[in-house]
């Protein structure tokens, strides 16, 4: 997860209709397995990793971003928790990039370069933000490269040596408040968009009215390929890759 939205939220984020939910929706994707260990690559403040240790569904997780100021060990919930600047090889089960494929240039040869780096049968999910057409300050804010259809993301996973096995939007039950907002937003703005984040710390009454609604989507999200504020996409490494072919996005 970002950090500029872990600063927003403070530490009651983990009560955010936004996270909260999508926390959830990791589970589910998981079909709630247990991993022996996780790798959270961009992974920011490290929510979701520490999330899925909360719920048990990890033994322990490692947490890479480049921001970090150094290396560092601790723990949540009484597993393991690494945080390093980045990593060389891995023995993770379970690869997480959550939001983070849309903030580079060649998302295929990022997730290549950790594809690379797994064994053969470790699980990938990948979070996007979902269609161009939701481009807002939001994304300028975030330094957002682009926004993705299930599609894109899903032959992002293939071209990077990856085979999908499934794949679904999530926030379908917002996802008309969210596209008002910004239609409303390019209405009064134009072209001129502001880099302004819109993430928000809500009334509690309506926090929890946001966060209901998401629950109660989890039950039909996997068969959601129309429409949400999120594309997911579980895929996993079935072979051995071939260092010398050029995985590019060009």
């Amino acid at each position: 997860m970002d950090l500029k939205e872990a600063d927003i939220l403070g530490q009651g984020i983990g009560q955010h209709w936004y996270y909260a939910s999508k926390s959830k929706a990791i589970a589910r994707l998981l079909q709630y397995r247990r991993y022996a260990s996780v790798l959270d690559v961009g992974a920011g403040s490290g929510f979701f990793a520490k999330a899925l240790l909360k719920q048990s569904l990890a033994d322990q997780a490692c947490c890479v971003d480049i921001s970090y100021y150094r290396d560092r060990d601790s723990d949540e919930d009484g597993k393991a928790l690494y945080f390093r600047k980045t990593v060389d090889e891995t023995n993770a089960d379970l690869i997480l990039l959550m939001d983070v494929l849309e903030h580079v240039e060649d998302d295929v040869g990022l997730l290549f370069e950790y594809v690379r780096k797994t064994n053969v049968g470790t699980t990938f999910l990948l979070s996007v933000p979902a269609f161009q057409f939701m481009w807002s300050g939001h994304d300028i804010f975030l330094e957002h490269k682009r926004r993705y259809t299930l599609a894109q993301i899903e032959q992002v996973a293939k071209r990077a040596g990856l085979e999908v096995e499934r794949g679904c939007y999530y926030f379908a039950a917002v996802f008309p408040i969210a596209a008002t907002t910004r239609l409303l937003e390019k209405i009064q703005r134009g072209k001129s968009l502001a880099a302004q984040s819109q993430l928000r710390k809500h009334h509690p009454l309506v926090n929890n009215v946001l966060k209901i609604l998401s629950l109660v989507e989890l039950a039909v999200m996997r068969f959601n390929r129309c429409f949400g504020l999120t594309a997911f996409c579980v895929a996993v490494k079935k072979r051995e890759n071939d260092d010398s072919q050029s995985f590019s996005t060009k």
